[in-house]
């Protein structure tokens, strides 16, 4: 659970806790930590998606239902479901998507999708992998669960590619965000998780290798902002 050792069930609970108490502030913490540009982030994040007329769309970790909410931007007839743990993060996606029909909404673990194989044409998770206590696990279920030619999309922080920016992002981390957290979500210790969430998280290059070894073809990873965050995405075959 970011630098402190706790065993996976332990993590999982933990986890779930810090986004139960920070969900109605979730998207205002957002804004601020980005200065609005992780709108920008997700806009690309379902442009590189490339979502088709019809297709079967699972987006995981939905939480507050904003990758949603740009998918439906497409004015595309599809099928969508959202799949979040939290239960109150589920909540505040479907008081925001609320005047949308037929958007199926699911509680469940990426670590063991309760859908049949070969269901889905596209798999996203923006913002939550790092947060998935087994994410191999993860990445084994979103392979399983796609559609032969369907497509993985992953929009998480990573790793700067300037030395420069690196050193300022990690003074940015350690010491800004948990500030924020105190004084806007009324919580420092659930946002020193999330720098610390960031640090442990795996590199473009290793996540790039995670996704072949899971058998994802043709794996690409869009830097954004130098690295901050990254798309990731591998087709199965």
């Amino acid at each position: 659970f970011g630098y402190t050792k706790v065993n996976s069930k332990q993590k999982t609970k933990l986890v779930q806790n810090v986004f139960s108490r920070v969900a109605p502030s979730y998207d205002i913490m957002n804004d601020l930590m980005s200065l609005g540009m992780h709108r920008l982030w997700k806009r690309r994040f379902v442009e590189i998606m490339d979502i088709k007329e019809n297709e079967i769309v699972l987006d995981v970790g939905s939480g507050s239902g904003d990758i949603a909410n740009e998918i439906l931007k497409e004015n595309l007839p599809i099928n969508l479901y959202l799949l979040d743990l939290n239960a109150e993060m589920l909540l505040e996606g479907k008081k925001r998507l609320r005047k949308q029909k037929d958007i199926k909404y699911f509680i469940g673990n990426a670590e063991k999708l309760n859908f049949e194989s070969n269901y889905f044409d596209k798999y996203a998770i923006s913002f939550c992998l790092r947060n998935v206590t087994e994410y191999l696990l993860s990445l084994k279920e979103a392979y399983r669960v796609l559609k032969p030619g369907g497509k993985f999309c992953c929009l998480e922080f990573s790793t700067p590619k300037s030395s420069l920016i690196l050193n300022s992002y990690k003074i940015y981390k350690s010491r800004i965000l948990p500030l924020l957290g105190e004084i806007v979500a009324k919580d420092k210790n659930a946002y020193k998780y999330l720098s610390e969430s960031i640090d442990l998280f795996p590199s473009q290059e290793e996540l790039s290798k995670n996704l072949r070894d899971c058998g994802f073809t043709k794996v690409e990873t869009v830097n954004l902002f130098n690295g901050i965050v990254a798309i990731h995405t591998g087709y199965k075959l």
